[in-house]
């Protein structure tokens, strides 16, 4: 390692020059920082910093980002009829939803960690190491073809009005990528709901055609693919199949109840992901993968968890006594089976800078985030999801449910005071 650092060393720009200096400084540190451990009587024996807490958010991600891959191009075959098999194809479907993901991830990085960039020189700081995690969530919590541009805008104003307005990472009131996916949702909203969305590079030519269209990239791989004798993008046709639809279970289950969902989707195809949805959020075995690295590795705070999937299921029983609608008929524990509720309790309610700090705290605001976030899913029928609204609501709560719980500790040791004086 040392002749590597002495390598890199020599790029180093002179501070005076304070964009390249403050980009040069935020690789450095991420590829070298710290190259220590503690030593003496402490109870801490790594080197852990910032960015190596948020690198493991990221490596948890991972099992998100390889499922999300294949399951952008299986929903595009399924749609088109082909490769309908788990395991058709599978150099297509991973190629395809690849292609699709990669220029969500360039720009949701390139443009937040560039504005945090230039934050950071303007102030004479390091880079914030925050951005790692944000980067790396909002690509799946969007539709596979977001207009890019719409991508942009959404970062830029969470970014700057969202967090460098605050103060930059640590002072931030709400989780970035989800104030991302809100500004999309109520600025750009026929781009991230409906049943449409969801099914990549489909084009709608009328109410009973779609079309579907590759690029020179797909020509460039059919070329590889068909010299080694593999199924290639030019094969079979090209026109979505008589009556399908993209329809989530979550917009299925709103307009009747939990027998409309299981006559489109068997619960297994919901628990492994094969559904159409965010990119991320559709197999809950690879978030609760996730979700479980996070916590053993103890990145994420386990109160936040439980009490969010207690808050849920709480509030999904007093929703099947009611009874009122058909969503509120779906079995409570099938909330788990459907939508994003898994992947919010283990990456969004769990981001540290915007969640309760005390340990009490955490319990409540875990809790609150659970009965919100059903009764957003059930009751609005503008929006049949209910966790981003939830934490970002119960985000502005944080700080006042920490307030309340430190007074009610120093109330309660002075009146102990008291009474053994």
């Amino acid at each position: 390692m040392k002749p590597l650092l002495n390598f890199i060393q020599k790029f180093e720009p002179k501070k005076e020059n304070k964009v390249a200096h403050t980009l040069y400084d935020a690789v450095f540190t991420f590829a070298f920082a710290p190259n220590e451990t503690t030593h003496g009587g402490t109870h801490i024996k790594d080197g852990m910093d910032l960015k190596r807490l948020m690198v493991h958010v990221v490596i948890a991600l991972q099992f998100c980002y390889i499922f999300g891959s294949w399951n952008i191009g299986h929903q595009h075959f399924l749609a088109l009829g082909e490769h309908t098999g788990l395991l058709d194809a599978l150099h297509l479907k991973f190629f395809y939803g690849i292609m699709k993901l990669l220029p969500l991830f360039i720009v949701a990085n390139v443009v937040g960690l560039g504005i945090e960039i230039w934050y950071a020189a303007k102030r004479g700081h390091s880079v914030e190491e925050g951005y790692l995690v944000t980067g790396a969530l909002i690509p799946l919590i969007m539709p596979p073809d977001l207009p890019l541009w719409i991508l942009v805008v959404a970062i830029a104003f969470a970014v700057i009005i969202g967090k460098e307005a605050f103060g930059g990472t640590g002072m931030n009131i709400w989780n970035i990528a989800l104030l991302t996916r809100v500004f999309i949702f109520f600025a750009y909203p026929t781009t991230i709901s409906g049943d449409e969305v969801w099914i990549s590079g489909i084009e709608k030519i009328d109410a009973s055609y779609f079309g579907a269209a590759y690029g020179w990239v797909y020509g460039l791989a059919d070329g590889l693919f068909g010299a080694l004798g593999w199924s290639t993008f030019g094969d079979g046709g090209k026109a979505v199949i008589d009556g399908y639809t993209g329809a989530t279970p979550l917009a299925l289950a709103y307009q009747g109840g939990w027998d409309a969902v299981t006559a489109q989707y068997s619960v297994s195809s919901m628990i492994w992901g094969t559904i159409p949805g965010s990119i991320g959020e559709t197999s809950k075995i690879m978030v609760v993968l996730g979700m479980v690295f996070l916590m053993i590795t103890r990145v994420a705070d386990w109160r936040i968890i439980v009490s969010l999937i207690f808050g849920a299921a709480f509030m999904g029983m007093v929703l099947n006594a009611w009874g009122a609608t058909p969503f509120m008929d779906v079995p409570w524990y099938h909330h788990f089976t459907i939508g994003s509720l898994l992947f919010a309790a283990a990456f969004m309610a769990t981001d540290p800078v915007t969640a309760a700090a005390t340990g009490t705290g955490k319990w409540i605001y875990g809790f609150m985030i659970g009965v919100l976030g059903v009764i957003i899913r059930v009751m609005n029928p503008a929006y049949p999801e209910g966790w981003m609204l939830a934490i970002l609501f119960m985000n502005m709560f944080a700080p006042l449910l920490d307030h309340y719980v430190l007074e009610a500790n120093v109330s309660r040791r002075a009146r102990r005071a008291a009474a053994k004086a």
